[in-house]
Order: C-alpha cells, then structure tokens, then sequence
C-alpha cells in the first residue's frame, strides 16, 4: 500500500493545508514558521516512513509524526488562547489532531506486533 492511501495521512495532509490556510495572514513570524512546520512534520513523516523497507523503521517515523502531532496540539491551543484562531475553528482542529494522533498509535502498535 502506498502511503498517499493511508487514512491517517490523508487526513494530517488535509490538516496541514488548513494550517496553511488559517495562518497565511499572520504576522507573528516564529509563531507561524512553527506551527506549520509541526504540522508538516506529521504527513512528512508518514510518508517517509512508510517509503522504509522495515518495520522498525517505520515504526521510527511514525513515532516522529506522533511527537509532532502533540507538538502541533500544544500550539493550536495556545493560538485559540491568545486570539489568532477563533475558538470554533481551534476546537475543530485540535480534535482533528487527537484523532489523526489515535490512528498512529494504532499503525505503530500493529507494526509492533508483527
């Protein structure tokens, strides 16, 4: 399977466009550069770990893209409480995170198993 047809990518791939999106505009300059390089650190990394031959190695980057989702999680809370996403949108997203990060704790423990 390619990883373009993960579940899980497609959807942190759609996030990070989002992100993209939603910060185009702003001016905080280091806030943005980080948020969004969170963000494109989840698909990123599904991508290239699925691209490895083993599983211990794509186990690896999905443990990475994990990481970078909850880094994500953490900045999309603190952009709701400091006013640069509305609360709606922030609360939308950060469930999104949650969820894409469930579904890579579930890939990393059927790649454990086998």
């Amino acid at each position: 399977m390619q990883y373009e047809n993960l579940d899980v990518w497609q959807r942190s791939y759609a996030l990070t466009k989002t992100i993209y999106l939603a910060f185009r505009d702003n001016r905080d300059f280091g806030f943005k550069d980080q948020i969004t390089r969170s963000a494109l650190s989840v698909p990123s990394n599904i991508a290239e770990g699925w691209e490895r031959f083993t599983d211990k190695e794509k186990f690896r980057f999905l443990s990475i893209a994990k990481g970078s989702a909850g880094e994500l999680k953490t900045q999309l809370m603190l952009a709701r409480d400091i006013g640069y996403l509305p609360v709606v949108d922030a609360k939308a997203l950060i469930i999104e995170i949650e969820e894409i990060a469930k579904m890579l704790g579930a890939l990393m423990r059927k790649l454990n198993t086998n």
